[in-house]
């Protein structure tokens, strides 16, 4: 059997895929709907799509890794673990293995030194896996689709073969060790960590702040237990036991936490006591099957093998570290390292965190829409409590229950900035933005409740927060004073950022009063707002700040484009709006100094916006080459998680997009991209998409609606075309311009897009790379 790091690149000829109508695979039954999730698990590799791809995806080490940013990772939303060396010898050799363990629920709870210290996400510590000789080398593989790492540590005494998951409902790592003759007496060490904000490291302490008491560890029945006390209550709790069945030994650990009652030790033990009465392989069953049906609820192959395997890492990475019940991600997910940033960020790091879930067909991902709902009682404490009548905000950064804590402590009380003041910085449409990903999951699921109970209800009272400021001024237009753009620097009045946001949040609430069958109140001031609002400001080399700071220095952030990308405001409909838009996005990438991973995406995803695949391929290339780790990760000072994800959403964008009742099917592909698949994407209007792109052409796409809305497509297949049902029967549709045509379908009902007289084959199967290239982590 060929080591995990050795097996051969491989994805399936087109010849070896199961026929059209077959259960295997995933490929479309004869009906066009897709095979049961589970069906190929049993199916040889080379017959199952999903399979190819994610094999070929895995990340291999034939180096040791020496940070978070290059070694392997596991999580399930809740538990983290980063896996890479510990120190270096003086000599230069390696001792042990770090294990980290860290949680996205652990944090501090002293609201009254601010979110970033009093209220930051605490580390909890690591375990050292310790040979009894010294590492002389590795072969690992992260493998993707069952989430597990796999492979062999070397040592001048023997080897240990080495297995490990985190368990996705158990919330478990579990690490399997058969070491040899000479490695069986190996060992593991737990090192609880200081249980202070790591940005302690990088700002000084505020006055009156302790760090909280050592972990204290005790036994409990053959199960270790490290219990860190808070000073405000409460206690988080790392458990673990070692379990011997024959020569292999098993790590089985979990973190717990709790505030403000001291239940987590229970909780704690508990999980490892039922976790470590199962083997390996007993726990890892619901595991993979998890994982195995999470992957195929979508696909995608395209011809760049580096760029599609980083594609589906960043679905693994996603997964890792989301889920609906889980806490917002902060800004290194739930892989807590050395970082100034140990909180959640709202002006820009969790929209994108998020967008990838939505074509991607993983709405049951979404936390954000979950914790805005949860939590909005805390938004309404965040304004100051002149507004909190009819207002709701979200500061900069929050703890996992939407917190802030005050941005200068218990003088204000309050984090949301105040329009025409400061402090704190007037920093206002934070809210309003993060409701937009509120609305693409409505829109991409057509689900009332989440229009009726969350997002109507909430965008309303963060609109309301601004129809406070806004005054007309000489010239009759509505104008807002002063706010704070991110993360330019300084206040100014008409600030693009909030007029932008504003713009969308009164033209979403009027069509979400209608679809609701709302008569409110504030309707005809949305529409007054609409009409009267000032004009964004511009200048001679495009969009600036605001009317009183131009775009004149390095800037990483888009907070003055948001019309653009990703509101669809403006989107180039008439050629001076595209001129405008292909200036102001050329002068903004153009300063260079400040630029950062998320300037590229962003940039690729405007440039795909303006159908220009070759620009955009070159953004995230940039992208590639500067910023993103061996393992895929990214960091600005400490590590931060929305920049590679939302590279997944640019890769998205020129695949499909589907803004302003239009899907369009391969809008803005590179040349290079001459073959594509894509299958059971999620557009907006609750529709799952496949096409199939060869040789430049694309065959056919198929749309499958499961709302009933309106189904406009723009399908890129060029003369005359044919639209037909599921059972092969002629559709009837209507041309409506610019190479697009509306289908009616029912809920349920499919529709399949050819060109006239042609029958494709309809197979899902991976496309055949250009090009090798090397996989992502340290292969040798």
């Amino acid at each position: 059997m060929p080591s995990p790091s050795s097996r051969p690149f491989s994805r399936p000829s087109r010849r070896t895929v199961l026929a059209t109508g077959s259960v295997l695979g995933g490929t479309l039954l004869a009906g066009g709907l897709p095979a049961p999730a589970g069906a190929a698990d049993t199916a040889p590799a080379g017959s199952d799509p999903w399979r190819a791809v994610l094999d070929d995806a895995d990340l291999v080490w034939q180096r040791m890794p020496k940070t978070w940013y290059e070694g392997p990772f596991l999580g399930n939303g809740f538990l983290g673990s980063g896996i890479y060396a510990e120190p270096a010898a003086e000599d230069g050799t390696f001792q042990a293995v770090r294990f980290n363990v860290q949680h996205s629920e652990v944090q501090d709870h002293r609201p009254q030194f601010g979110s970033l210290f009093g209220l930051a996400r605490l580390p909890i510590g690591h375990f050292t896996l310790e040979p009894v000789g010294t590492i002389t080398g590795l072969d690992w593989r992260l493998g993707l689709r069952d989430a597990e790492l796999t492979g062999t540590l070397t040592t001048d005494r023997g080897t240990l073969t080495i297995r490990a998951l985190v368990h996705n409902s158990r919330s478990t790592l579990a690490v399997e060790v058969t070491p040899s003759q000479g490695e069986r007496d190996f060992a593991w060490a737990f090192h609880p960590a200081e249980a202070v904000s790591p940005r302690a490291a990088f700002r000084p302490l505020p006055q009156g702040y302790e760090p909280n008491p050592p972990a204290e560890t005790s036994e409990h029945d053959g199960i270790f237990a490290a219990v860190q006390p808070l000073r405000s209550g409460g206690q988080h709790v790392t458990a673990w036991r070692e379990r011997t069945r024959g020569g292999v030994r098993t790590l089985y650990a979990h973190v717990a936490h709790s505030y403000p009652r001291s239940t987590a030790l229970g909780r704690a033990l508990a999980a490892v006591r039922d976790a470590s009465k199962l083997a390996y392989d007993a726990l890892a069953v619901s595991h993979r099957a998890w994982w195995h049906a999470f992957y195929r609820k979508s696909f995608l192959s395209l011809p760049d093998a580096r760029m599609q395997r980083f594609y589906w890492i960043q679905l693994y990475k996603t997964a890792s570290a989301a889920r609906r019940d889980a806490p917002v991600m902060a800004t290194c997910g739930p892989w807590l390292e050395s970082t100034p940033w140990p909180a959640t960020w709202w002006n820009l790091n969790v929209q994108l965190e998020y967008w990838l879930i939505h074509a991607s067909n993983h709405l049951e991902l979404d936390a954000v829409t979950r914790a805005l709902s949860e939590f909005r009682d805390n938004l309404t404490a965040e304004t100051a409590p002149a507004y909190r009548a009819d207002s709701l905000g979200i500061p900069r950064t929050t703890d996992a229950s939407l917190v802030n804590g005050g941005a200068t402590g218990p003088v204000l009380g309050y984090g949301v900035g105040i329009p025409g003041q400061d402090p704190p910085t007037p920093e206002v449409g934070n809210l309003t933005w993060a409701l937009h990903n509120v609305w693409l999951s409505y829109r991409h699921t057509m689900d009332e409740s989440i229009l009726r109970d969350v997002l109507f209800p909430l965008l309303r009272k963060a609109i309301n927060y601004y129809l406070h400021f806004l005054e007309p001024g000489a010239d009759g237009k509505l104008h807002l004073p002063a706010t704070f753009s991110p993360e330019y620097g300084g206040n100014s009045r008409d600030c693009n950022y909030d007029l932008m946001l504003l713009t969308w949040g009164c033209r979403t609430l009027l069509e979400s009063a209608e679809l609701l069958r709302i008569d409110d109140e504030l309707a005809p001031r949305w529409r007054e707002v609409l009409a009267r609002r000032a004009d964004y400001p511009t200048d001679g080399n495009g969009f600036m700040i605001g009317a009183d700071i131009p775009f004149a220095k390095s800037h990483r952030h888009y907070s003055h484009l948001l019309a653009v990308y990703p509101l669809y405001e403006l989107t180039g409909r008439t050629p001076e709006e595209r001129a405008l838009i292909e200036k102001s996005l050329a002068h903004w990438v153009g300063f260079e100094g400040a630029l950062q991973g998320y300037t590229f995406t962003g940039a690729a995803s405007m440039s795909a916006l303006l159908g220009k695949g070759e620009d955009a391929l070159s953004y995230l290339g940039q992208l590639m080459t500067r910023f993103i780790q061996p393992n895929t990760m990214y960091q600005e000072t400490g590590p931060v998680i929305e920049t590679p994800l939302s590279a997944a959403q640019s890769l998205h964008d020129m695949v499909c997009q589907s803004w302003g009742g239009v899907i369009r099917v391969f809008p803005a592909l590179p040349a290079a991209w001459a073959d594509l698949t894509v299958h059971n994407f999620r557009t907006q209007g609750a529709f799952l998409l496949s096409a199939v792109r060869k040789d430049g052409v694309t065959r056919w796409v198929r749309l499958h609606s499961e709302a009933g809305a309106p189904c406009v497509v723009r399908h890129g297949i060029s003369g005359p075309i044919e639209v037909r049902d599921g059972r092969g029967r002629p559709l009837r549709y209507e041309s409506v311009g610019d190479g697009a045509i509306q289908v009616a379908l029912r809920k349920g009902e499919s529709a399949l897009i050819t060109a006239r007289g042609d029958r494709p084959d309809l197979r899902i199967t991976p496309v055949e790379p250009n090009e090798e290239a090397p996989r992502w982590g340290l292969p040798g």
